[in-house]
């Protein structure tokens, strides 16, 4: 009888005769001794295999990432790394090769001009022979190749070696280009043995987050929204904005006047703003007026207006804010503040369309929206009596409530974005990205001051990034008082912060601190078991696992 092993890497092993004790051990634990017998290993071999098995563990890892931003960094570090290139370039797209603007790309090595430049070659030149043939392009130096030498970004870049290799076949999906080899020379065929190889595995990760794009439309709840609404540079896909923006596209046509409540820094002003581009007056002026920023003797002539001679610093006709509003929408940011004597003057006001500026005796009629908006809860400040009650009755028509931070936390990521490329165009830095341990880590944190906290956090973020030369905001850029130390590990670093909860700490700190610690403890009293330590904290287990990514809590070694 012959016995025929297979091995999961393919190797075998034939066996005449009957299976011996050894055998029949090998074929049940699917293992067999090895004599101990002196063999002759190339460490050079043994180096280029574990190179090998960490490519490939990059590689299945890739296939984890739900964002193409960070799918497409991680893809092009690691094979601008692997094949050994200055500059590196990579798109995916279901239209690549179209003159639009790619959904999803990245540039390693390249300034914001070459970028410009390589792009333009997309519909034309080396990238558009690649997508266009299906096939790898490699040239030793593209200014001597009469494929590309009278190019004009090949002239102008004086682009020497040069590898691009298409994702997907048939119809590509996107691709990958090197230029500019580490060591002298042109790319090799093992380069380009290399690069088809990062095709051919990237391809199915990233048909698969095409896919999923494709079909975020349908899932976006604030879609319908969008369709009606004119909401330019509005961040926001998630529930709860769907729920403020079913309001306000009920409100924004008719000529009502509206209330915005919610916390500071949820966006009221921008919402006033949404509510006006979308009403019968967005043609006429938008006016805002903060009245918790005006002394009280100023803030009734600041609204209404005032004669000359009216009070001491009327040395003039002062037309106030009711005035430049005229036919338009006037906001009044933290209606709350306002004095007692300004409050009846705004009641009269919505009560019948009419005003008087100080120390006039002739009416003015208003043909103007007010928006109201305050973080404060005026039925409180009502029973304190701190504001009128028949002033509340007037201003809560159809109150509609801008959600804080932590009840849209999907919307962070996208929100990030959006500022750190705000702050990279206001300061001319350098294009920033947005790491996916500091993404986790900013949808773990609470932000008290909702999104204009988050806001100035990642400009901060970003100029202490540009200031020290690394084009990628990391955690240490946001929390740097949350950053591990050098020579400690994370959980070392999670301990010592926790015995600081103590010492002086801002809101944010404190919070961190306070999870960090309560997870900690959960995870160990359950000894790791999610399920049950999810349950416990009354978490999802999905969220429960990225606080344990945000905060790089690690399970005790015994």
């Amino acid at each position: 009888m012959i016995w025929l092993i297979w091995f999961a890497h393919g190797a075998r092993l034939v066996i005449s005769g009957a299976p011996t004790a050894k055998v029949r051990r090998a074929l049940t634990t699917r293992t067999i001794p090895i004599p101990m017998n002196p063999v002759s290993v190339d460490p050079a071999d043994v180096a280029r295999l574990e190179r090998e098995r960490d490519l490939y563990l990059r590689l299945l890892n890739l296939g984890l990432r739900d964002e193409p931003e960070s799918f497409l960094e991680e893809t092009l570090e690691l094979v601008t790394r692997v094949i050994g290139a200055h500059q590196g370039y990579l798109e995916i797209d279901s239209q690549v090769g179209s003159s639009d603007a790619p959904r999803w790309w990245a540039a390693h090595g390249f300034s914001e001009a070459e970028i410009d430049a390589v792009r333009q070659s997309i519909s034309r030149g080396i990238i558009a022979q690649a997508i266009a043939t299906g096939e790898t392009i490699v040239t030793a130096s593209a200014l001597g190749d009469e494929r590309f030498e009278s190019r004009m970004s090949v002239r102008g870049a004086r682009i020497e070696a040069v590898l691009c290799a298409p994702i997907g076949t048939g119809s590509p999906l996107g691709v990958i280009y090197l230029q500019r080899r580490i060591e002298p020379g042109p790319f090799s065929e093992e380069d380009r043995r290399k690069s088809e190889m990062f095709a051919r595995h990237v391809a199915p990760y990233a048909d698969r987050l095409l896919a999923r794009r494709s079909l975020a439309p349908q899932q976006d709840p604030t879609q319908p929204y969008r369709e009606r609404l004119r909401l330019d540079a509005f961040i926001g896909r998630s529930a709860a904005v769907a729920a403020v923006l079913r309001e306000v596209a009920l409100v924004a046509p008719l000529d009502i006047d509206v209330l915005l409540t919610g916390g500071s820094g949820t966006g009221k002003s921008q919402m006033a703003r949404v509510i006006h581009d979308n009403s019968l007056r967005a043609t006429q002026p938008f006016v805002e007026l903060n009245c918790a920023a005006m002394p009280e003797s100023l803030i009734e002539s600041e609204l209404f207006g005032a004669v000359q001679g009216a009070h001491s610093t009327a040395v003039r006709r002062i037309d106030g804010k009711l005035a430049a509003a005229q036919g338009g929408t006037l906001l009044l940011d933290e209606v709350a503040e306002l004095s007692p004597s300004a409050q009846a003057k705004l009641l009269q006001l919505l009560q019948s369309r009419v005003y008087y500026p100080l120390g006039s005796t002739r009416a003015v009629r208003a043909d103007l929206r007010i928006i109201a908006a305050t973080n404060i809860d005026l039925g409180s400040a009502v029973a304190d009596g701190k504001f009128r009650e028949d002033l509340l009755y007037r201003l809560n028509v159809l109150p509609i409530r801008m959600p804080a931070l932590a009840e849209r936390r999907e919307d962070i990521a996208d929100l990030a974005r959006y500022f750190c490329a705000s702050a990279c165009e206001r300061h001319r830095l350098p294009r920033l990205t947005i790491s996916e341990h500091l993404l986790e880590a900013l949808i773990a944190a609470e932000w008290p001051g909702n999104i204009r906290q988050l806001s100035h956090a990642i400009e901060a973020a970003a100029i202490r990034a540009a200031g020290a030369g690394i084009l990628r905001i990391e955690r240490a850029h946001v929390f740097p008082s949350a950053a591990p130390g050098a020579g400690r590990s994370s959980a070392d670093a999670a301990a010592a912060a926790s015995s600081e909860v103590g010492t002086r700490a801002t809101f944010q700190e404190a919070t961190r601190r306070f999870q960090a610690q309560l997870i900690r403890e959960t995870l160990e009293e359950t000894g790791w078991n999610i399920v049950e330590a999810s349950r416990r904290l009354e978490v999802a287990r999905s969220h429960l696992y990225a606080l344990i990514r945000a905060f790089g809590i690690e399970r005790a070694k015994r």
